[in-house]
């Protein structure tokens, strides 16, 4: 069982760090991505680049590596497919390829809720969507999916899941500090707007 936790765990973190923000910016000649706007590695600052199918094909795929990350580890270690959400979160937010500084966790938490059990997933697509639809500001739309993930997981048979998901939103939360601060101070940018 103990390999199993750290398997699932590697297995999680190495899908998750793959840097695909970077890797397209980078591919279609965009620039780097940590050099622009917020200097994160996600949609968000993705679509800083003017280039609104770069951002869309980021967010895609970062959530794909979550979502991807659990189902391998559910059908590799089926007991610990937690264990493989939270590493795929921890990749992305901590990519070890790029010194520790990568993005915030939202797409790749919506892809790993998916995985765990699809009406989580449903219910982080539709409280992220909801508060981006009503607000236009995407830290506070991702942020709000992220903490009705562990409540979605008690409220619909699945607090098993509840914890780690309480945790990988406690963590969104911290990493979205400065997004707060701004948020408080009516700064915050909406989608679209002036930075």
């Amino acid at each position: 069982m103990g390999m199993n936790w750290i398997a699932a765990l590697v297995l999680g973190y190495a899908l998750g760090s793959i840097p695909f923000g970077l890797i397209l910016t980078r591919l279609f000649q965009a620039g780097d991505l940590r050099s622009i706007g917020s200097g994160n590695i996600g949609a968000t600052n993705g679509l800083r680049t003017g280039r609104k199918g770069l951002a869309a094909a980021t967010l895609l795929l970062d959530l794909g590596k979550g979502l991807v990350a659990v189902l391998l580890a559910r059908m590799l270690f089926p007991e610990v497919a937690a264990l493989a959400a939270a590493g795929a979160i921890l990749g992305h937010c901590f990519p070890v390829w790029l010194r520790f500084k990568g993005g915030k966790g939202v797409a790749t938490l919506m892809g790993v809720a998916l995985g765990l059990a699809w009406p989580i997933g449903l219910a982080y697509a539709v409280a992220w969507l909801g508060m981006l639809a009503i607000t236009r500001i995407s830290s506070l739309s991702g942020m709000s999916a992220a903490v009705v993930a562990p409540l979605a997981a008690l409220a619909t048979g699945h607090g098993d899941y509840a914890p780690v998901l309480a945790l990988l939103a406690l963590l969104v939360l911290w990493l979205h500090r400065a997004n707060i601060a701004r948020l408080r101070a009516g700064t915050e940018p909406k989608v679209g707007g002036k930075s």
